[in-house]
């Protein structure tokens, strides 16, 4: 019979903000994933964005959400070719704006609904009120 490995001493590790901050990220993902399948948290940000600001452009929506634009038009490429985006000329002929489709819309709105149940699982530990003070720490932290 094998016994199970003996746990590594943890060292400095413990208290440091971002290494706890990984490993809650790390749990945090693997909900996430098996709760919505086919799309990342990030492209999920995505799509609420741009649901939430129709016709933003790419320059506007890179900028939101801290990316480089030539790494965000591969993303929203992606996003194009499901079905889920799609690029409208603008005003002055040099941008695009950004609107979900209505198969976007849908798949945001299941995706949605899924991501509510995700965040219920994931902060089951957690009072109401230890949920806002988190929430309110995390943006302290992020600036």
């Amino acid at each position: 019979m094998t016994r199970a490995p003996r746990a590594l001493a943890q060292g400095a590790l413990p208290g440091l903000l971002g290494y706890r901050l990984r490993l809650a990220q790390q749990a945090v993902f693997r909900d996430f994933a098996a709760s919505v399948p086919g799309l990342s948290p990030g492209r999920v940000g995505l799509l609420v964005l741009i649901d939430a600001n129709p016709g933003v452009t790419q320059s506007r929506l890179a900028e939101a959400v801290g990316r480089d634009r030539s790494t965000l038009v591969g993303v929203l490429d992606q996003l194009e070719s499901r079905g889920l985006v799609e690029r409208r000329r603008g005003a002055d002929r040099r941008t695009n704006g950004l609107w979900l489709t209505r198969t976007g819309r849908a798949m945001l709105a299941r995706a949605l609904a899924r991501i509510a149940a995700h965040e219920r699982r994931i902060a089951a530990r957690l009072t109401a009120a230890e949920r806002r003070e988190l929430l309110r720490l995390l943006a302290k932290i992020a600036g």
